[in-house]
């Protein structure tokens, strides 16, 4: 099921500074989860895999709510001042509810 999103593009773009460190707290995660990879290879001791899962899942919820934050900032505000807010809202709903899950 293809989902459909009101704009393609954030209305203000991203300085080059706010994909950089997005992207460094991507990678970052990304090395935690081929920690993993070589945690479950070695066949190490559940409670400590389990503890590096919850960490990947709490920094991947970090970087989630930074964009969120950014989105409701810029492109949230600048629609509910287009006269577009509802529609927004109601599209960031809908991505919060699964984001939720």
């Amino acid at each position: 099921m293809e989902e459909k999103f009101l704009h393609d593009h954030p209305s203000k773009p991203r300085t080059k500074d706010e994909i950089q460190k997005t992207i460094n707290r991507l990678k970052r995660i990304e090395g935690q989860v081929r920690g993993i990879q070589k945690m479950v290879e070695d066949d190490r001791y559940c409670v400590d895999i389990l503890v590096q899962i919850s960490a990947v899942q709490s920094a991947l919820k970090n970087v989630g709510f930074s964009i969120t934050e950014r989105h409701i900032n810029h492109c949230v505000s600048d629609a509910i001042k287009q006269g577009e807010g509802k529609e927004t809202i109601e599209e960031l709903m809908t991505v919060m509810k699964q984001f939720s899950k």
